[in-house]
């Protein structure tokens, strides 16, 4: 039992009622109020961490260079830490104010004409934006390039002055040296050079603080390289109750295993010969790796795809959440012998640990150096885990709050597939058939929320960026497939007390 009680929490809480962050890519998503990271060892009352003060990054190279994939990915890694970190895109804030439907001018990218000063400051050398050509720009294209820059400008000061932020990463191509000296005299004294996404990394002046040096580490374990992550619910074992005895498959177990690595195989196969379909090329398959916990219900689970030839990794920090004294104990025997420690669940779900057991919070630090490893991976990835592990890589893979992990769902009969994106990561389901039903059901007192559907692609009104325009995406939930399962508020605790009921 790794999660108790968390439906009828859930389901009363008005931010869950309104709308659950897990359903989309949620780092564009502007947080309503302070709350804890899932990652968050401390805070502070200044809400800045580390002791590192402010911190402005600006990102420097050509267009269609990994820019914005490597600033949504630090904004990412960053806020699961809890340091309050924003994406300041440039591209959001010249679509927001041209306004939807509306062209650019032609000249707006060439290079410009004479500086002008407004507000006493020089934006075009202060922030240059994408200018390539070698033509001159018209004023009026000056100008509106001007009102862009000087928007942007005011958000990020307003961030650091008035939202206790404490790194703003500014996404542009700043492509003139002129405007990179500006930058640098304006915000910072560090220089850090990242070439070919991560081939050389070339640091000045490298007697800045922790927080910058946790930056440089996890930029050394980062790629741009396009590769799909799977999540997979382990089979079930003989003793399923039983976190001590780590109890070997059961037959039906087994017979999971297999259909669930013949499902994910032609399902890998349909869209490479869908992508040929498409005029894509014949290439084959990426190389998939599997990684496992050393427990045997999950190393077994992987035995098909070893015999197939696939390279299966164990990791120690991805066994399940430690359940402690509630061990093989029903809910009614938990409220009567530890009536306190339930109030305490109630209240706080995720940080809240029972006697000798782990919470949510501990198996998100103990797994930390899982998530800087799978950033590091470069081939497709399948991890085969227990439900517990696979809420909180997936709350950090789609930047889900602390409050929405416990109660994520991950039905056995599902694959999930996430493909990571430069602006927003996009979620889908690969249905594993012919499962017999008392397999399907995810663990017994969990609230009924999907992931996203196939096909959901999920950019969030943009962290940082304009409210309203043409830059500022909403969400797009698609089309369900056939096989997802609507969100209803209250479906969770229903199915809680009709279980309760038969019980």
């Amino acid at each position: 039992m790794d999660t108790l009680l968390t439906a009828e929490i859930a389901a009363k809480t008005p931010r869950f009622r309104r709308r659950s962050s897990t359903f989309v890519d949620a780092i564009h998503d502007l947080p309503e109020r302070v709350e804890m990271a899932p990652a968050q060892l401390y805070s502070t009352e200044s809400g800045r961490l580390f002791h590192s003060g402010k911190i402005a990054i600006a990102t420097v190279g050509l267009p269609a260079r990994g820019k914005t994939h490597i600033s949504v990915a630090l904004a990412r890694y960053l806020r699961w830490l809890g340091v309050k970190t924003r994406v300041f895109h440039l591209g959001d804030y010249r679509r927001a104010t041209v306004g939807p439907g509306q062209d650019i001018p032609e000249d707006y990218f060439f290079i410009n004409g004479p500086p002008t000063r407004t507000m006493g400051v020089c934006y075009p050398a202060l922030f240059e934006t994408d200018e390539i050509s070698g033509a001159l720009a018209s004023a009026s294209s000056v100008l509106l390039r001007q009102k862009i820059l000087r928007k942007c400008r005011e958000d990020i000061y307003h961030f650091f002055d008035h939202e206790n932020g404490q790194i703003a990463i500014y996404d542009a191509v700043n492509p003139l040296a002129a405007g990179r000296r500006s930058l640098a005299k304006e915000f910072s004294k560090h220089d850090v050079k990242m070439i070919n996404a991560g081939e050389r990394l070339t640091i000045n002046n490298c007697t800045f603080g922790y927080l910058s040096h946790r930056i440089v580490f996890y930029l050394l374990n980062l790629h741009i390289k396009s590769r799909h992550t799977y999540f997979a619910r382990a089979g079930t074992s003989r003793e399923e109750d039983s976190y001590k005895t780590d109890a070997v498959l059961s037959e039906q177990g087994i017979e999971y295993a297999k259909n669930m690595t013949e499902t994910l195989i032609m399902h890998r196969e349909e869209e490479r010969q869908a992508l040929i379909a498409r005029g894509g090329p014949a290439t084959p398959l990426k190389t998939l790796t599997v990684w496992t916990s050393t427990r045997r219900r999950t190393v077994e689970t992987a035995q098909f795809f070893y015999e197939k030839g696939y390279r299966v990794r164990q990791r120690s920090q991805m066994s399940q959440l430690n359940p402690g004294v509630c061990e093989k104990m029903s809910e009614r025997r938990i409220r009567a012998e530890f009536p306190e420690e339930v109030a305490k669940h109630e209240a706080d779900p995720y940080h809240h640990r029972y006697p000798r057991a782990e919470s949510y919070h501990d198996l998100a630090v103990r797994l930390e150096p899982i998530i800087l490893e799978l950033e590091r991976e470069q081939n497709d990835l399948l991890i085969i885990a227990h439900e517990s592990v696979l809420r909180v890589l997936y709350g950090y893979l789609m930047a889900c709050n602390a409050t929405d992990i416990p109660a994520l769902s991950f039905p056995r009969n599902e694959i999930i597939e996430i493909i990571p994106a430069s602006y927003n990561n996009e979620a889908s389901r690969i249905t594993i058939p012919n499962l017999p039903q008392d397999m399907i059901p995810p663990s017994p007192e969990d609230l009924q929320i999907p992931v996203p559907p196939s096909g959901v692609v999920t950019p969030m009104n943009g962290l940082g960026t304009p409210q309203t325009g043409a830059g500022t995406p909403g969400i797009r939930l698609g089309s369900p497939s056939e096989n997802a399962t609507p969100f209803e508020p209250g479906l969770g605790t229903q199915l809680l007390v009709e279980r309760a009921l038969r019980g």
